[in-house]
C-alpha cells in the first residue's frame, strides 16, 4: 500500500461526497519523557486533535502540570496501572477474567476519580484497555462504574456494547510488537488505515465509526515518527478528511 493509495481513497471519498473522519489515540502516558514532549509537538504544529490515554496509577504530577495549557488534548484512561494479570503465554490482560470483576472495577473507578481530578473537563470517561484486551463482563460494567466510552483496536462490532456506553477503536497503528518495537513499515501501515477507511465507504465495516490512528509515544521508533508526521500532514491537506477529537466522538 502507498500513499498514492490513501490519496486515492480520499478522492473516492470525495467523489461520494462523505467526509473520512479520522481521530488520533496515543497510548501509555504516564510522566513527561522527551517521547512525550515530541509526541505533544507534533499535535500542536499539525493541528490535529489528540487523544492521550494515561495510566493512572502511575500518573506524575509533572504530566499534569505539562497538559495544562495544551489545548487540543484530551485525557483517555489507559487501565490502572498497566499491569498484566494473565498467565505465560496469554498475551497481556489487566482487564480480564483473572481476577474478582469487583476488584478490577474498584480500580477502574479510582483510576477514573483521579484522573477526573487532575483534569477537570479535560477527562473524557472513556477506556482505553491497555493491550487493547477487555473481558466481555467488564465492558458490560462499565457504564455502572462511571464510563460512558470505551476504545479498543480494530473495526467495532457494535458502535454501543452495553447501555449506555459508546464505542470508537484504533484501527492503524505504526508499530510491530513482535520480537521487540519497531515500525511495521509504510505499506502494512497504510494497508490498515485505507482498508478501514474502504470498508466504512463500501459499508462492510460501520460507516459512522472514525478511523482512528493509534500510537505509543514511547515505543516509536525514528521511522515510526517519520511515518506518523507525514500522515498527519497527507490527511490534513486532503479536503475529504476530517480529524475529530475525542470530545467529538465520545458523549460527554
Amino acid at each position: 500500500m502507498s500513499w498514492q493509495a490513501l490519496a486515492d481513497e480520499l478522492d473516492r471519498w470525495a467523489a461520494s461526497g462523505g467526509a473520512a473522519t479520522l481521530w488520533w489515540r496515543d497510548d501509555d502516558a504516564a510522566e513527561v519523557t522527551p517521547a512525550l514532549e515530541r509526541l505533544l509537538a507534533l499535535a500542536a504544529t499539525s493541528g490535529v486533535p489528540l487523544a492521550l490515554a494515561i495510566v493512572p496509577g502511575q500518573l506524575s504530577p509533572a504530566l499534569v502540570a505539562r497538559l495544562a495549557d495544551c489545548d487540543g488534548v484530551s485525557v483517555l484512561q489507559h487501565g490502572w496501572r498497566h499491569a498484566n494479570h494473565a498467565g505465560k503465554g496469554e498475551g497481556g490482560w489487566e482487564l480480564g477474567d483473572h481476577r474478582p470483576l469487583a476488584d478490577v472495577l474498584a480500580e477502574l473507578a479510582l483510576g477514573r476519580e483521579r484522573l477526573a481530578a487532575a483534569f477537570g473537563a479535560r477527562f473524557l470517561p472513556v477506556l482505553a484497555p491497555p493491550w487493547n484486551h477487555i473481558a466481555p463482563r467488564v465492558v458490560q460494567a462499565l457504564p455502572g462504574a462511571g464510563f460512558t466510552g470505551l476504545s479498543s483496536f480494530r473495526a467495532r462490532a457494535s458502535a454501543a456494547p452495553a447501555p449506555g456506553l459508546a464505542q470508537v477503536n484504533g484501527h492503524c497503528d505504526p508499530i510491530t510488537w513482535k520480537g521487540g518495537a519497531r515500525f511495521a513499515g509504510t505499506a502494512k501501515t497504510l494497508a490498515d488505515l485505507t482498508g478501514h477507511l474502504y470498508a466504512r465507504r463500501s459499508g462492510a465495516a460501520d460507516p459512522a465509526e472514525p478511523t482512528g490512528l493509534v500510537t505509543h509515544h514511547l515505543a516509536l521508533d525514528e521511522p515510526a515518527w517519520t511515518f506518523v508526521a507525514e500522515l498527519l500532514r497527507r490527511a490534513t491537506a486532503h479536503p475529504a478528511a476530517l480529524w475529530q477529537s475525542a470530545s467529538d466522538i465520545f458523549p460527554g
